[in-house]
């Protein structure tokens, strides 16, 4: 997991061709003013979701990918991130191919809770279990943009 505001990622990460393309549509779109849904970017390769929604208190549901992994954009709001190593959550739904997600939960003491306020980005990989859209304190507003980047 890399945790950065957006204008210092490409000093924090190494850029494949796909992520260049990901941090590039978020430098030049970081507005609040596009529509829920998905955003095509390089096909299947790099998309965007953007997506509206409350924060929200209580058990953190985690997930991870296999086949993409987030780069997961604050535009407007902020809220918790929940983070582990994958191999410390435990599975509640089986690895969804079509989907690729697999759902579980991991162990309170094995939490480490990221704060990403707006312009901030986390970069989560295929071997990082996390629970997005957890709250900082309150309930309260986010909008953001998730870009999936193949790996």
């Amino acid at each position: 997991m890399i945790v950065t505001d957006l204008e210092h990622a490409q000093e924090q990460m190494a850029l494949t061709p796909a992520l260049q393309k990901a941090l590039t549509f978020l430098q030049q779109v970081r507005s609040t003013s596009l529509v829920d849904g998905r955003v095509e970017i390089d096909g299947e390769q790099v998309y965007a979701l953007v997506q509206s929604y409350e924060t929200r208190s209580g058990e953190p549901k985690f997930e991870a990918h296999r086949k993409y992994l987030d780069v997961q954009y604050v535009a407007e709001g902020e809220e918790i991130i929940g983070w582990a190593l994958i191999h410390r959550m435990a599975v509640d739904a089986a690895y969804d191919e079509a989907k690729d997600v697999c759902l579980g939960h991991v162990p309170p003491s094995e939490v480490t809770p990221v704060r990403v306020s707006a312009g901030q980005m986390a970069v989560l990989y295929p071997t990082d279990a996390h629970a997005p859209k957890l709250a900082v304190g309150a309930p309260a507003s986010v909008k953001k943009i998730v870009v999936k980047v193949a790996v």
